[in-house]
């Protein structure tokens, strides 16, 4: 872990490099404001990590409807994923996805860049204005929000990914209203795309790999076998189910679910089968 927070333009000069600890940032903004935005990005930055460790141990139990927080990105973490308290859950899924969304909204608050991002490992916070666009790649395809849409974050998950998975996904990619939300319903629908006691995955307790987890002795998956095609699409097929009804609560926009070259999208306005996009 660095001593302090690190700050550097990167060699484009457009974008910036923020780094503190296990915390790495990368900003980018449009317009004549863009010096002034990476300024208070570097300010609201210097504090972030620690008031988080102020927070941690609480961080890590599970959600419940009266958990109450004092730092601001926790605070944030604990919203997002307060909607699922009806499943085990802790406000530390939603970490990456609320840090990128405050650093942004600290931007946000004095100043008015056409489009800015700050994507923290992946974890996407991102502001349009007018008739600005941003495109994300997804193993299963682009994923494009435009400056009308509700949405203002993009989230990615699974099971070879930075955080231990309870599922089998290799991706699952959501947008939403803001980059937490997207972390903690990433995470989930990852989870939910499952085999329960398949021959071909692998699973130790999560507290082996990494003993502070907030998993515990919760089992994630550390190898997937090759399945059938009929095993991918049942398990695909879990993740979709579970993903409309996160959309049908107005909890997600738009879901994109990979497993081992199968693929499908799920939207609040239509959710296509693993068959119409299912991949060689």
């Amino acid at each position: 872990m660095s001593a302090s927070p690190q700050a550097h333009l990167l060699p484009d000069g457009r974008r910036l490099h923020l780094n503190h600890g296990p915390i790495d940032l990368i900003i980018g903004v449009d317009g004549p404001e863009r010096a002034d935005c990476f300024r208070t990005a570097t300010t609201r930055f210097q504090s972030i990590l620690t008031g988080l460790v102020s927070e941690l141990p609480s961080l890590r139990n599970p959600t419940t409807r009266d958990m109450q927080f004092k730092d601001p990105v926790a605070k944030r973490m604990c919203d997002a994923t307060r909607p699922y308290s009806d499943c085990f859950v802790t406000p530390m899924a939603a970490v990456a996805g609320a840090v990128a969304d405050e650093v942004l909204d600290a931007m946000l608050r004095d100043h008015a860049p056409a489009k800015a991002y700050v994507n923290n490992g992946g974890d996407i916070a991102f502001h349009l204005a007018g008739r600005e666009t941003i495109t994300i790649a997804s193993a299963a395809g682009p994923i494009r929000a435009t400056a009308s849409d509700n949405a203002r974050g993009i989230a990615t998950s699974g099971w070879q990914g930075r955080s231990h998975s309870l599922g089998i996904a290799d991706a699952v990619t959501v947008l939403a209203k803001s980059a937490a939300r997207s972390d903690i319903a990433a995470t989930l629908i990852a989870n939910s795309i499952d085999l329960p006691g398949h021959p071909q995955i692998t699973r130790v307790p999560a507290q082996t790999l990494s003993p502070d987890s907030d998993l515990g002795s919760r089992l994630v998956t550390t190898h997937v076998g090759r399945l059938s095609k009929e095993d991918a699409i049942e398990a695909l097929e879990r993740g979709v189910a579970f993903g409309k009804r996160l959309c049908d609560r107005g909890l997600i926009t738009e879901a994109a679910l990979t497993l081992q070259g199968r693929s499908t999208f799920v939207s609040a306005r239509e959710t296509l089968t693993t068959g119409d996009l299912a991949f060689a």
